[in-house]
């Protein structure tokens, strides 16, 4: 890989996890809402979503952002993006819809790929 694609990489995961540590903190700030929202999408057991949501948006984020295991991260956050958007936006009109889908297919090149030269992945020679 040339340096200008080691850091198109690095560019893009940072941009990718910041965008799901933000919604971590966010939910974090606001568990009654969040909770409520989750209780309203019928999903069971709200307060359990809303704390595995809440780890995996923090944790995976900060894990993707420092690039350690970010291929499994990234499948993890791909599974998550789909099923958000069919149990919280299921309509294609919602934008919300597509922009779920397309921060998926940015977490399945990152599962392809991997983190790229500028992780922690690449320091252990994941």
């Amino acid at each position: 890989m040339n340096a200008a694609n080691d850091y198109a990489t690095l560019l893009g995961r940072i941009f990718l996890s910041v965008l799901f540590v933000l919604a971590g903190i966010n939910k974090a700030m606001g568990a009654a809402g969040t909770i409520d929202n989750i209780a309203n999408a019928g999903l069971p057991l709200p307060q359990l979503v809303y704390a595995g949501t809440v780890a995996l948006e923090l944790g995976g984020g900060l894990l993707l952002l420092i690039g350690y295991q970010a291929r499994l991260v990234a499948l993890a956050f791909a599974i998550f993006c789909v099923a958000a958007a069919v149990v919280f936006h299921p309509s294609l009109s919602d934008p919300s819809f597509l922009k779920n889908f397309a921060v998926a297919g940015g977490m399945l090149y990152v599962f392809a790929n991997g983190a790229g030269r500028y992780s922690l992945d690449a320091r252990r020679g994941a």
